[in-house]
């Protein structure tokens, strides 16, 4: 089976992690301190905070952007489920605001139509690696005086006019899953240019203790081990490699990949696309549903996977907070997308074959 995700890790994380382990200090380290120096110069800001996963960079950057009980954040509807339960995670109520039926990003004017005087920030994900608008997300943010924080889980090294994500808005928040573009094994990191909210997510992140057991406001242990950030520095000198071969990939499949009834991603100009994933939008001109082109390329050994087959406003946990307005297309593209393999170890055989055998089946 060619799977649809797998971590590319070698002998170098290998001696990383072993030369921790022999030197005795797990915890937050020197290589912790090494890992966040590095990573800000790579985006180009200020501070970066590391943390222990995605999900605790975006609740610490929500607390710190005094994110609390009563408060709103609007949240694209098509999404990973973080997105959302982050804000939750702050006693706030996430609001969704429907996305691009091409790029398949937040869309501004729908954001526009949610903003209330209840609103306390916006969140807008760079998809699957693409970047969203920034540059109209942010005007909006600003004019109604709200924070905009990036989710760039998905999107390590994609540039949006020239700049890399994670210094495009007040905050950004970074996964470092097994199966993101870089891995820490778990981990996350928030990015930002102002060093006071930089200082008060590390306090977050470390239960509350502005200095050693003087604890001056609720936190939580979201710290990152030196183990993880060890990884971390040998992947970031990875991350360019990684991202070149993603791209190559995805640059076969468009040119390879039958036009009728299946869509290939949507890149919008002066976007640079890391493609996380590499999402077809498989639709009713095609011979085959999704679902059924996807139990076809099954049968062919070949992993695919639905990013993501619930929209947030559809999902139990937040049935209260959807009530403030239906978003049809991430209702539509809930039932078309279909991601095809397109990690760095995906051979050129095996896109051939997969090409081979969507052109077949369809």
């Amino acid at each position: 089976m060619i799977p649809i995700a797998k971590p590319f890790t070698g002998e170098e994380e290998i001696e990383a992690v072993t030369e921790v382990l022999r030197s005795g200090m797990l915890a937050q380290g020197k290589n912790v301190a090494q890992f966040e120096e590095d990573f800000a110069k790579y985006c180009g800001v200020r501070e970066a905070v590391a943390v222990n996963n995605g999900t605790a960079a975006l609740h610490a950057a929500l607390l710190a952007l005094g994110v609390s009980s009563g408060d709103e954040v609007i949240v694209p509807d098509f999404t990973f489920f973080a997105t959302a339960s982050s804000v939750c995670m702050c006693g706030a109520r996430p609001v969704f605001a429907d996305v691009d039926e091409k790029t398949f990003n937040v869309a501004v004017d729908s954001v526009e139509e949610k903003i209330s005087p209840k609103t306390r920030a916006v969140i807008g994900v760079h998809l699957f690696g693409q970047p969203f608008d920034v540059t109209p997300l942010r005007e909006l943010c600003e004019d109604a005086k709200i924070p905009l924080i990036e989710d760039a889980a998905q999107a390590h090294g994609a540039t949006y006019h020239g700049k890399k994500v994670g210094g495009l808005g007040d905050a950004a928040c970074f996964s470092f899953y097994p199966t993101k573009n870089m891995t820490t094994g778990e981990g996350g990191m928030v990015t930002t240019d102002n060093r006071d909210l930089a200082v008060k997510i590390r306090v977050i992140i470390n239960h509350g203790q502005s200095e050693k057991y003087l604890h001056t406001c609720l936190g939580y242990n979201y710290r990152m081990t030196d183990i993880g950030a060890a990884i971390g520095l040998v992947q970031l000198r990875k991350l360019g490699s990684f991202n070149t071969r993603r791209q190559e990939t995805a640059a076969f499949y468009d040119d390879h990949i039958p036009a009728d009834g299946i869509e290939t991603p949507v890149v919008v100009p002066g976007m640079t696309h890391v493609y996380h994933q590499y999402v077809l939008k498989v639709t009713p001109e095609c011979r085959l549903s999704r679902d059924q082109l996807a139990i076809a390329l099954r049968d062919k050994g070949i992993g695919t996977a639905v990013h993501y087959p619930i929209p947030l406003h559809r999902q139990p946990v937040f049935e209260e907070c959807a009530r403030k307005g239906s978003c049809p297309v991430a209702d539509q593209l809930a039932g078309e997308v279909l991601s095809l393999p397109v990690h760095p170890l995906v051979t050129d055989k095996e896109r051939e074959y997969i090409c081979e055998c969507i052109n077949e089946v369809t």
